[in-house]
Formats: C-alpha cells, structure tokens, sequence
C-alpha cells in the first residue's frame, strides 16, 4: 500500500492485522491471507482507492481504479514498481561542479528517495509533494533540523537549478536547532586516551584531539601531510574544499613515530583493510566508542566531541578566537563563537547569588 504521508492514514493501518513497514522502499506491505485485502478495503472505506490488475482477482467484486492519481494504491508485489531513477544527470553536474562525495551520495540518495515516497515522475513534481515529503521526514523519521536542510538542498538543486522550477524557492527551511556541543574535561581527555591499547588507535584519537580534526580529516591524512619540522598537520580538501594547517602536538608526535616505525603505512597514514583504502569513519567512531566505555566516560558524546574539547580547551587557556577559527577551518567566525557558550573561561569568574547570602543555620532537622 502506498500514499502521500498522512497520520490518520498511517493509525488506520496500524488497525490491520500484520501490517509491516518497508523503509528501504517506503510502502506499507501486510501479509497475503485470506480476507486481508477486505479489512484494508474496510479500513479505508469511502477514500479513493486504486487496485493493481493483479489483485482484483481476489475480490468478490471488482473494483474499478480511478482514472486520476489516487492518495491512496493497492499494488500485487510484482507489479508494484520502483520510481527511482538513476539520476545520472544529477551525478554529472554534481561531480563537474567538484562536490564533495558526500554532497554527492547524499543529494542522489534524497532525490531518489523523494521519488519512491511520492511516487511520481519528476515532470510531474508540485510544491505540495515536497512538502508532504518534507512533513514525512519531520514527523515520521523524525529527522534532524540538519537532514531536513540537506534533502531541501538535494531537491532544490535538482528541480531548482537543473529543471528550472521555480517552486521550490517557496519552501521555508526550518529554524535550526540552537544546541550547544558536549565538551570533555582535560581530565576525562585523559582518561580516554589512557584507555586505549593499540598504539594505531591511540595515535588516530590522539591527533584528532590535538589538532581539532574532523572525523573525515583525520582518516585521510597522508605520511607526507605531517610536518614535523614546523610542527604543523596539513589538512588537504577539507570541508568546503579547503587546505589548512593545524597544530602538531610534542606528545602526538612521539605517539606517530612508535606507530610509524610498527606499521609503516605507505599511501595513507591510517590504513583500512582493503589495500589501496584508508581506515572508514565507522571504524575511528567504533574505537573512540570503545575507549570512552573503557574509561567510564558516562557522557552523551562521539568522537566528534574531541573537536569541540580541542577547540574549548584553547579558548579556556587564552588562545585568541580567531586563531581558533584558523586552525578548525571554520569560515565564518560565528561558527566558532559557539565554544564561549561553554568555556568556563569566563562563566567560572561569576558567582552564584545563592553564595552571597548570609543563610542562618545549618539546615533541616
């Protein structure tokens, strides 16, 4: 069963018995037995609905399909079809335009996914299919302010820039989640990293710290991007397409040397499993995860939070913001004011006004 994304449509069929929920596809699937395709005709009494060919065998009585497009099909499993297109179009411009392999992935997978949900061509998109798409992924998948700002982005380069429809620019983004980052303590840095065995891991955690990269930096670093002589990591088509150099910690250093003269990469500083690859993202979550546990770290955090600390540690220790801004690769200086909502640089100059009052006793009995 497949329609536009409607919560009455999605409680009434949550009534009917084995009903399942298939997301690689986005349709509803239930079980084939005897007499389920009356209770979701029941169900769905007085809505239009459109029978496949292949089930109206199946019926006492035939049902006649409506000539328009429906809100609500009924489709046999191999008739039921799949709208996603290749998009190779989309890929080519994309790629011609340099974007990042992760813009790419990602703006071929929402554009894609688009399709399956709405079930239609892309001449035949409106402004409404968007939304109800939009409202989906809100209120269904529950999706970050974040994701939801990717797939407008996905679809508004396609049917915006390439299809030249001019709907899309009616779609309001929605406000961005103000959260502020999850930051370590020096003492609980520590900790992590003293939990960590393999000279290789330790290596890995220990310059995403002391250089404040990104998870995606760190694995593609090369043999040849540690300075050693100036001290400085070189940080090669990084977010944006940007080269920057960082910090090269004393003790990260020595750390890269025992690790260098045990496994002597040769391509890429940390390599995968796979020859020729660098080690994934998956596995660098994977290993801080491990440490974090080992050292009882009881904090909502990632690796990506090693970042944050690097950055808030800096600032905490007198390091000039715009300084901090350079060695993080941010391009707007805002992005990097965030750390002075935590530091305790200057919010541990303040005293509480309970500390002021002059309280009489020792409390109660």
């Amino acid at each position: 069963m497949a329609f536009r994304y409607s919560p009455e449509f999605v409680e009434k069929i949550k009534t009917i018995p084995n009903h399942r929920w298939h997301p690689a596809e986005k349709y509803w699937g239930f079980l084939n037995r005897n007499g389920t395709l009356e209770k979701i005709l029941k169900t769905f009494e007085g809505e239009e609905i459109q029978i496949d060919p292949s089930l109206q065998t199946q019926l006492p009585h035939p049902v006649i399909a409506n000539t328009t497009t429906p809100p609500l099909s009924l489709r046999g499993t191999k008739s039921r079809g799949n709208l996603s297109q290749n998009f190779d179009d989309l890929k080519r411009e994309l790629l011609s335009r340099k974007y990042s392999y992760k813009t790419v992935k990602g703006y071929l997978y929402y554009n894609r996914d688009f399709l399956n949900f709405i079930r239609k061509e892309p001449s035949g998109i409106n402004d409404s299919d968007i939304k109800d798409y939009l409202l989906y992924l809100a209120e269904e998948k529950q999706a970050a302010t974040s994701t939801l700002n990717q797939a407008i982005n996905a679809l508004k380069f396609y049917y915006g820039s390439m299809l030249k429809k001019k709907f899309l620019y009616e779609i309001k983004r929605p406000r961005k989640d103000k959260k502020l980052p999850v930051v370590l303590s020096k003492e609980e840095v520590a900790k992590i990293l003293s939990s960590v065995d393999n000279l290789k891991h330790k290596a890995i955690l220990m310059l995403v710290y002391s250089a404040g990269l990104r998870v995606g930096e760190v694995v593609k670093l090369k043999p040849e991007d540690i300075d050693s002589k100036r001290m400085l990591i070189h940080i090669k088509g990084a977010k944006g397409r940007k080269d920057r150099y960082t910090l090269l910690s004393e003790t990260a250093l020595e750390t890269l040397r025992q690790y260098w003269k045990k496994y002597k990469p040769e391509k890429w500083l940390f390599e995968g499993v796979r020859d020729g690859r660098y080690l994934s993202t998956r596995t660098v979550q994977a290993i801080f995860e491990q440490a974090k546990d080992k050292a009882s770290i009881t904090k909502d955090v990632s690796v990506h939070s090693l970042r944050h600390s690097f950055a808030t540690h800096l600032l905490e220790g007198g390091t000039d913001l715009r300084y901090i801004q350079e060695l993080l690769g941010h391009a707007s200086s805002k992005t990097t004011e965030i750390y002075t909502h935590v530091s305790s640089k200057s919010l541990g100059k303040i005293k509480s006004p309970l500390d002021t009052l002059n309280l009489k006793g020792g409390g109660g009995k």
